[in-house]
């Protein structure tokens, strides 16, 4: 768009000469039809699904990745409803993922069964785990189903059909290879629910965000939910984030790589977590404005920041808290003997945990992946 320069007293300003690159109504309607057909065949209510239905389309192997971090209040919640699936053989592995908690999630859901891994101990030649991200990916190292499903673990309300949801795209239709899911998220405060008015990152960034310079993935009714699940074999090229920028960096990276077409969305209802406070907001808001802004705009200072600081108000003067935007390389680059050891240890840990509630072939099968 055609600049002016214009004088002011002592100073000078760029104002916009014309506005005539601006979307036309004809652009708008071809963004607007493209989109829905987008959602008439990719966007899915996951009560298409149940467990039975799964079970007969079921042809390849999946994991559960469970990142985990002071989740002592739900972990339970979550474990229970997805233990029903790991019994029916929906679910070869599930593995929590956690970030040494201090409240006891790490022995509550060993009381449940699960395959428990602390973070850090996943590759621990890369040094202490960063943040979500990170736990993803050394998640993913550790693992070996054809099929991965991430879940978060803060949901109050987790409900098995989070995970029929997601995975039932990817199990009935070959051609899709990312499925996220999307839900109407309340936000509460003193007793009262606001409907929708949860997830304030997406809102105040995300979304905008990719409006203006990744349309294409604008009919993703949440793009930063961390319900997701996608073929090993793509999850193995994409680089990830190890904090909070990992939701937005998949979406971009899997639709550069593999189409949107390739991609699809599930209503899962309802879900409710946590709320963070602003302040952990704003860190957040960081990762993934830059995390975003090194794919949308292939900015050379921004791909160079291993870590990004923001100053946030404190006693009369700022705090400067680091948000790290370094990224961990695709797996698939990283050396077979290395992986070998991270899934050694979800092996132990399934033999320790599950052999009772899995027999010993099975057990034997995963660890030799």
């Amino acid at each position: 768009m055609p600049l002016t320069e214009v004088a002011g007293p002592g100073r000078a300003s760029l104002v916009t000469a014309s506005l005539r690159d601006r979307a036309s109504p004809s652009d708008l309607l071809e963004r607007e039809l493209g989109l829905a057909t987008w959602s008439a065949r990719n966007s899915i209510s996951a009560e298409r699904y149940d467990l039975e239905r799964l079970l007969e389309l079921k042809r390849q192997t999946v994991s559960v990745v469970l990142p985990a971090r002071e989740v002592g209040q739900t972990i339970a919640t979550v474990l229970d409803a997805l233990a029903p699936l790991r019994g029916a053989g929906l679910i070869e592995e599930i593995v929590v993922v956690d970030a040494a908690s201090q409240d006891g999630t790490a022995g509550i859901a060993v009381e449940r069964g699960a395959a428990v891994l602390q973070e850090s101990e996943i590759l621990p030649g890369l040094g202490a785990a960063r943040g979500k991200g990170d736990a993803m990916w050394r998640g993913l190292a550790a693992t070996s189903g054809e099929i991965v499903v991430y879940m978060d673990t803060d949901t109050r309300d987790f409900d098995a059909l989070f995970l029929l949801g997601v995975l039932g795209p990817l199990l009935e239709r070959p051609e899709l290879q990312f499925v996220k899911g999307t839900f109407r998220r309340p936000f509460e405060i003193g007793g009262i629910a606001v409907p929708d008015g949860g997830g304030r990152v997406t809102e105040l960034v995300a979304r905008p965000l990719l409006n203006l310079f990744r349309p294409e993935l604008g009919g993703f009714g949440q793009p930063l939910a961390g319900e997701t699940a996608a073929r090993r074999t793509l999850l193995e090229e994409l680089p990830y984030p190890v904090g909070y920028g990992v939701e937005i960096a998949l979406l971009i990276d899997v639709a550069a790589r593999a189409g949107v077409e390739a991609m699809a969305e599930v209503d899962l209802g309802t879900r409710r977590n946590r709320h963070q406070s602003l302040r952990e907001l704003s860190m957040m808001a960081l990762a993934v404005l830059g995390t975003a802004s090194r794919r949308i705009h292939d900015a050379d200072s921004v791909a160079e920041l291993g870590a990004a600081a923001i100053a946030l108000p404190a006693d009369g003067g700022t705090q400067l808290r680091e948000v790290s935007l370094e990224e961990r390389p695709p797996l698939a680059t990283v050396s077979a003997d290395e992986l070998r050891i991270a899934r050694k240890l979800l092996s132990t840990a399934l033999e320790a945990r599950l052999g009772a509630a899995m027999p010993a072939e099975r057990v034997a099968a995963l660890g030799s992946r």
